[in-house]
């Protein structure tokens, strides 16, 4: 029960390493609000790990607002926020993707931190403590040819990450990412352009330990960082990639 009295807001919670993340918090004895787009699939993982429903689009404020404040009317404080929803355009070369394809990746890759941090981190430096978890990407780091502009959303994303670090650590706030490789969500095929046994081939072999990533495994990395366990660690981009980025 490491998150036993926490409060926690985990964004693309109905699916995916979301929702893998919400059912561990969860487990671990914190008090979760599990916010989608998708009000049906943030019922259903509520449902399933007795968590708190919230539709929620990231990429506006008013919304982002409206999530923050029914944290807050529900709890009264919020300990935890997991910046996970994230979106991807299909393989293409860069100067192919449409200019609408390009705003929404930056507004829900990396418009999202921003709106969170306009809405949340005030509450969080009023109570000196807060642990805030940014869903980034090894595409952020090592990046793969023809998703040009979701690769550098991802770096936006961990450069940012330090930057909140080092302007939160004095408010007692804590600002941490994680990098996971391609896992076995709905974004998979959108990375691979098609998902066919060829094609998953030649994805896992550029992953050391030969397999995609699971929710599980960004769980694990997750509940460590959000943890107090890991109050000394700030600022870090931590690879959960099966050593893909070595």
């Amino acid at each position: 029960m490491r998150l036993q009295g926490k409060t926690a807001i985990v964004t693309g919670a109905g699916s995916g390493f979301g929702a893998g993340i919400a059912r561990r918090f969860a487990a671990e004895g914190a008090r979760v609000m599990l916010a989608d787009i998708n009000a049906a699939a943030a019922e259903a993982a509520a449902s399933e790990c007795g968590g708190r429903a919230q539709v929620v689009d990231v990429s506006r404020d008013a919304s982002v607002a409206e999530m923050a404040a029914a944290a807050m009317a529900a709890w009264g404080q919020i300990d935890i926020l997991v910046n996970n929803a994230g979106i991807t355009h299909l393989p293409q070369p860069m100067e192919e993707v449409s200019e609408a394809e390009f705003d929404r990746i930056l507004a829900v890759n990396a418009k999202s931190v921003y709106l969170t941090a306009r809405h949340i981190v005030p509450l969080m430096k009023a109570a000196r403590r807060g642990a805030i978890l940014n869903v980034a990407s090894t595409a952020g780091v090592s990046p793969r040819p023809r998703l040009s502009w979701y690769n550098a959303s991802k770096g936006w994303m961990i450069t940012a990450t330090k930057s909140m670090a080092v302007e939160l650590a004095p408010f007692g706030v804590r600002v941490n990412a994680i990098n996971p490789v391609a896992g076995e969500t709905p974004l998979l095929k959108s990375f691979m352009g098609q998902d066919t046994p060829e094609i998953r081939a030649k994805f896992l072999a550029t992953i050391p330990l030969g397999r995609f990533s699971t929710p599980e495994d960004m769980a694990n990395a997750a509940l460590y960082l959000c943890s107090d366990e890991a109050s000394m660690v700030t600022g870090v981009a931590m690879e959960v990639d099966g050593g893909r980025c070595i």
